[in-house]
């Protein structure tokens, strides 16, 4: 089944260094440049471990190292600037609030933007149990499976998402084409209840529940809250969507407020 394919579980021979290569790629992207130490920092590694990574990301044209010594995205992933910037920008914001989605639900978080017909996830903070969902930063999901990527759909406009899932761009993987008719009656639920559940649909053994955040006029952004499915309750679903709408509305007013001292206005 097309949905079954969709899932991503982490493979058994998954690979250390590749995978720390491909989150270093996507952080050059959507972030911006960084040192040794910053990604040394963030893949949790040694310094001579990420200048080999950041090394072959170079040799690969995957990025390039600036007058200044940091790492910048290469001609393979750049972005433009404006892009790099806001996303940026807003993932600085939202770090600190998923932290604190954390402490008070001790599930893991995260924050996720459109791209395309995907949903990327650009933040996450790990929760610190045990049996817990692991960091998801730089992944990319089907939109129209993820709790994120259906709020941020379901704020499209009707033509948005009829050019998102025309036939012709899905050429190659039609299989995993959603049903445009279904997908309108299910973001039309998820507009009417403010939030949307993820259950076991892009990867088995993971419950997630999202809501959206407004950067301009539009939910441009998610913020979700993702747990093993075994711990999902019923009973927990308020609590997790009070505790989201006030991590979403904090990142809101932070984020418009740099944005107005960027602007002047």
């Amino acid at each position: 089944m097309a949905q079954d394919r969709a899932q991503k579980n982490r493979p058994h021979y998954a690979l250390t260094s590749v995978d720390h290569a491909l989150r270093l790629a996507v952080m050059l992207q959507v972030e911006g440049p960084l040192s040794v130490s910053d990604a040394a920092e963030r893949l949790g590694v040694a310094r001579s471990t990420a200048h080999r990574l950041l090394s072959t990301l170079v040799y690969r044209d995957f990025a390039r190292q600036g007058e200044d010594r940091r790492y910048h995205a290469g001609p393979v992933i750049s972005l433009t600037a404006d892009s790099q910037s806001r996303t940026a920008l807003l993932r600085t914001i939202a770090m600190p609030h998923l932290h604190a989605l954390v402490g008070r639900l001790g599930e893991s978080a995260n924050l996720l933007v459109l791209a395309g017909d995907y949903a990327r996830f650009i933040g996450s903070v790990e929760s610190s149990q045990a049996l817990r969902v692991g960091n998801r930063e730089g992944m990319v999901f089907p939109a129209h499976l993820t709790s994120g990527g259906k709020l941020m759909l379901a704020d499209l406009t009707p033509e948005e998402r009829v050019e998102l899932y025309a036939t012709d761009r899905w050429e190659g993987r039609a299989d995993e084409r959603p049903d445009l008719q279904t997908l309108e009656k299910e973001l039309a639920v998820v507009r009417e209840r403010g939030f949307a559940i993820n259950k076991d649909r892009t990867e088995s053994g993971v419950t997630a529940i999202g809501r959206g955040v407004r950067v301009t006029d539009r939910v441009d952004a998610a913020v979700s809250v993702s747990m093993p499915t075994v711990r999902f309750d019923e009973s927990r679903l308020v609590d997790v969507v009070s505790a989201l709408a006030l991590t979403a509305r904090d990142i809101e007013h932070d984020l418009h407020a740099a944005l107005r001292i960027e602007t002047g206005v």
